[in-house]
């Protein structure tokens, strides 16, 4: 089909019929500074997915989900056909998927992108509009210009942040609000995110060794080898053992935990003289240990929890009271979503971009994203799945930011992790669905 275009910043792109799913293309051009009347322009990119199973004129009539995907950095999910929430949605929904700001097909910002803005003052001052409530802002432009009415927004993760955000701030944009592990804290330095965080990937380390506990070695053993052997990631830079320990994402979630075993089995392989890392590892490793696809995740990650002071690195500043995290350490942990500032020194895909992150991390005057009055005044039917075990966004944090939201229904489970949509997601929008009325 081919593309038309109407006034206001907005352009429908293609549509593709795919299996079981109607996909198109909606392109919008947003302020990079909503606040700026004279504000340079980016581009936003979301793809709308409806079933196939609705005629064009009934697809008209259908409400309309805005879903915010994970990150910070995340671009938005792409399918080829319904599953999981996403088939559970579109039977009542229009479903718009958004490449959020930075992420994608909107503006990509990267270290070839962010480098031909200038140096790192000028590219630190120009990620500073990346962050929830810019997010949102571009939110409520893409929704006055597809339907002008309120409409339903579904958060993973970070996602949920935004919608907290979005709460605080343009709530008449709102039908109903659903939050899938992404309860953030509304208050307080991002120090305590991280002192909660160190303690759920401790436990999550300590469960998986109990079900693997020949693993326990091999991590030892690979730490051990890094300090003392030069191994090469396929890129070309040398694998240290704190990055390797960065493995530990796969304890973030029950869909790929397991497949972290598959992973340390194949680490060693006999060479004349001594073990070495296989090849087979490190091409694994390497996919895992890297920004190179999505790096304001590390340029961003601290500064979401930033509000009228600076990160300063607090991963690092924290890690401090947690030395079995260190590679160091008699039998070293794997960790888990943090950012360290040494990632910019070791990762080729940030190196470029280590000033833009220093500057970043010491941003003192970062604006509001949250208003919590606004939040225990909330009118928005809302509803919260809070993972008693998730590593990455703490149950107690979340309890605690629930209470402070008025209205919001939660729905606290031992079954999940925090890539629950990923495991029963269909299920998981049900419940939140009826939570909501």
């Amino acid at each position: 089909m081919s593309s038309n275009t109407a006034p206001s910043g907005y352009r429908r792109g293609n549509s593709y019929a795919m299996r079981s799913v109607l996909t198109t293309e909606h392109f919008f051009t947003v302020p990079l500074d909503h606040r700026d009347a004279d504000s340079e322009t980016i581009d936003v990119f979301a793809r709308e997915y409806t079933s196939s199973d609705f005629s064009d004129d009934e697809v008209s009539q259908l409400p309309w989900l805005l879903f915010l995907q994970g990150g910070p950095g995340g671009r938005g999910v792409r399918t080829t056909q319904l599953g999981g929430w996403m088939k559970a949605a579109a039977k009542r929904f229009r479903i718009l998927m958004l490449d959020q700001r930075g992420t994608g097909l909107s503006s990509p910002a990267d270290a070839a992108t962010l480098t031909a803005r200038g140096g790192p003052e000028e590219q630190a001052a120009y990620l500073t509009h990346f962050r929830a409530d810019s997010i949102v802002a571009d939110a409520e432009m893409v929704r006055k210009q597809l339907c002008g009415e309120p409409w339903t927004v579904f958060g993973q993760s970070y996602g949920g942040f935004c919608v907290l955000t979005y709460l605080s701030f343009a709530p008449e944009g709102l039908e109903r609000a659903l939050i899938t592990g992404g309860l953030a804290p509304l208050t307080g330095s991002p120090d305590q995110v991280y002192e909660a965080t160190f303690q759920r990937v401790e436990e999550r380390n300590r469960e998986y060794f109990n079900w693997y506990p020949g693993d326990r070695e091999t991590v030892t053993r690979i730490t051990r080898h890094l300090d003392a052997t030069v191994e090469a990631l396929p890129s070309g830079e040398r694998l240290t053992a704190r990055r390797f320990q960065m493995v530990g994402s796969f304890l973030g979630g029950n869909t790929r935990v397991d497949a972290l075993h598959f992973l340390l089995e194949d680490a060693f392989v006999e060479t004349p003289g001594r073990p070495r890392l296989s090849a087979s590892f490190l091409w694994q490793v390497a996919a895992l240990v890297t920004r190179a696809a999505n790096p304001l995740y590390a340029l961003m990650h601290e500064s979401i929890y930033g509000q009228g002071a600076a990160s300063n690195w607090a991963a690092e500043r924290v890690l401090k009271a947690f030395p079995q995290f260190l590679p160091g350490a008699e039998q070293p942990l794997l960790t888990g979503e943090m950012v360290y500032p040494w990632y910019f020194e070791e990762d080729p895909a940030l190196v470029p971009l280590r000033r833009t992150a220093e500057l970043l991390a010491g941003k003192e005057d970062w604006g509001p994203l949250y208003d919590v009055e606004r939040l225990r005044r909330n009118a928005v039917p809302a509803a919260a799945a809070v993972y008693r075990d998730d590593i990455y966004v703490d149950r107690e944090l979340s309890l605690a930011t629930a209470r402070e939201v008025k209205g919001l229904a939660v729905w606290e489970t031992p079954d999940f992790h925090h890539d629950g949509i990923a495991d029963d997601g269909e299920a998981i929008f049900e419940r939140l669905i009826a939570l909501t009325g």
